[in-house]
């Protein structure tokens, strides 16, 4: 009776419309349900027999449902289907990208292999060239084979720098030095340009060409009875420019002779080199002039004078200066530039004729080391007209060369005040201090002999005030005269009254000594 009375209960709760459902204890059931438990309360009806109007509703529930689930079943798996399908077609193109791609990539990795291929072939086949051309060298009594392969040693070094050190490595330079012994002058040529081809730019070459023995074997050419031949001759200075560049080289080459045989080549007495050998061993004479051990044995030859002659040349002034700057350096370079006749004037003519900022820089080094290291040395230069040069280069001179004139005219100065209080401490009224101008002479000497030594002090300081004076205004007037002509003034501008008052108006202040 119970379980009747449930599904009474059930089946009014089933039929019961939602206004009659809001009243009594039925409500209470209703809404207590939750989706669970109103499908658990459908299966204990069906279980327990209900009413065939309830089996007729559960029918239509359960083919409602059953319709709903299928047709949600056949909708999902036509979009599965559908999608499977879409993805399939995805699929493909990705699949037909990536294939695409690898191919390509393929193809760029099938040539990079091939271009590898290629290269590597090629430096293998260059390798065996080097390899048969040293073997031409080191193969003795072919004096024919043997200048054709320095002649192609001369061309493959001539531009790359893998080749020279590989050439090196292989043993090219001994055989080369060994056919310097060669009586054959086109032998001889041949090997010096490959020589000199292996040491561009590459120092360990440079240092073997000499270990080997080339700067003694290149003298013996040089020294021999007969006169080598003047590509001989041009070739050896150009080696000699070359391995000069290397500081280790420099002591050896110095000290082989081999400066005396540059100066005979800078000077070619007998016209027989070229310009640009001329150049050569002016550029390897400087070279060796770093080294501060060559400067006496440049010392030893004629160059400083040779050089000091011909600084009017304007091609070569400053390298010749720059020879001049290194040699200075030493006690007996500047002892060497001192005793050339003229030495001062020349070079103090240099800083009036030049505008090249170089040029004027290294002649007023060279002039500022001599007058800081030697009394004689400023005395010559003052004599020489240096002041009024000095003076227009702090104006119109680079920075270097502005700090450079300033340090020579500090350095006269300074020996200028030394020599006015050497001349009166020389004198006989060396003891008259400056307290004796207040007092009387009397009480200081009874003979009158105080006055007369103050006297005579003073007319010379007189004289050394009117002729400091007379030395600025030539200076002034020199200088204005230079700074008016680079302005390309008129010359009937030069000197005017108007430049004279300017300089009778100026005092010892402005002096620069």
């Amino acid at each position: 009776m119970a379980k009747c009375h449930r599904n009474n209960i059930g089946s009014l709760v089933l039929d019961q419309s939602p206004a009659a459902a809001s009243v009594g204890c039925h409500n209470r059931l209703w809404t207590a349900f939750s989706a669970a438990s109103f499908r658990r309360k459908i299966f204990d009806a069906v279980s327990c027999g209900g009413s065939s109007r309830y089996r007729h509703h559960e029918d239509d529930f359960s083919s409602s449902s059953t319709t709903t689930t299928t047709t949600t079943t056949t909708a999902s798996v036509g979009e599965k289907l559908s999608s499977s399908g879409n993805g399939n077609a995805s699929e493909k193109k990705i699949e037909k990208g990536k294939n695409g791609k690898s191919e390509k990539l393929s193809d760029l990795l099938s040539i990079a292999e091939v271009e590898t291929e290629i290269e590597t072939k090629k430096k293998v086949e260059a390798l065996e060239e080097l390899k048969n051309v040293v073997k031409e060298l080191q193969i003795q009594d072919r004096p024919k084979r043997n200048e054709a392969a320095a002649c192609r040693v001369r061309l493959l070094a001539k531009e790359d720098s893998g080749v020279r050190s590989t050439l090196a490595m292989l043993g090219a330079i001994p055989p080369l030095v060994g056919m310097l012994d060669f009586e054959d002058f086109q032998s001889q040529i041949a090997s010096l340009y490959a020589l000199l081809n292996l040491g561009i730019g590459n120092d360990a070459n440079k240092a073997a060409i000499v270990k080997a023995g080339a700067v003694h074997k290149m003298l013996k050419i040089i020294e021999s009875p007969n006169p080598p031949n003047p590509s001989v001759s041009e070739a050896i200075v150009a080696n000699f420019l070359g391995l000069s560049a290397l500081d280790s080289n420099k002591p050896i080459i110095g000290s082989s002779g081999a400066i005396s045989f540059l100066v005979n080549a800078l000077k070619d007495l007998d016209k027989t080199n070229s310009p640009q050998a001329k150049q050569d061993a002016l550029r390897a004479l400087y070279n060796l002039s770093i080294f501060p051990s060559n400067v006496l044995f440049i010392i030893e030859t004629d160059l400083i004078p040779f050089l000091m002659s011909n600084l009017g040349d304007m091609e070569a002034s400053e390298r010749t200066l720059s020879i001049l700057g290194n040699v200075v350096s030493t006690p007996e370079g500047r002892k060497a530039i001192s005793m050339v006749p003229d030495a001062f004037p020349i070079l103090v003519d240099v800083l009036n004729w030049t505008d090249s900022p170089g040029c004027q820089e290294k002649a007023s080094y060279i002039l500022m080391v001599m007058a800081h290291k030697a009394y004689g040395d400023r005395q010559a230069m003052i004599e020489a007209g240096i002041v009024s040069s000095l003076l227009e280069l702090t104006l119109l001179g680079s920075t270097l060369a502005q700090k450079r004139a300033s340090r020579i005219l500090e350095c006269l100065r300074i020996d200028k005040g030394k020599q006015i209080s050497q001349n009166y401490g020389g004198n006989s009224c060396a003891a008259v201090s400056a307290p004796i101008y207040g007092s009387s002479s009397s009480s200081t000497n009874p003979n009158g002999v105080g006055k007369e030594c103050l006297e005579e002090a003073e007319d010379m300081m007189s004289d050394e005030k009117k002729a400091v004076k007379q030395l600025v205004q030539q200076s002034l007037q020199n200088n204005m005269r230079r700074i008016v002509k680079r302005a390309n003034l008129p010359q009937d501008f030069v000197p005017s009254d108007h430049f004279k008052s300017l300089t009778s108006s100026s005092t010892s202040k402005s002096l620069p000594f």
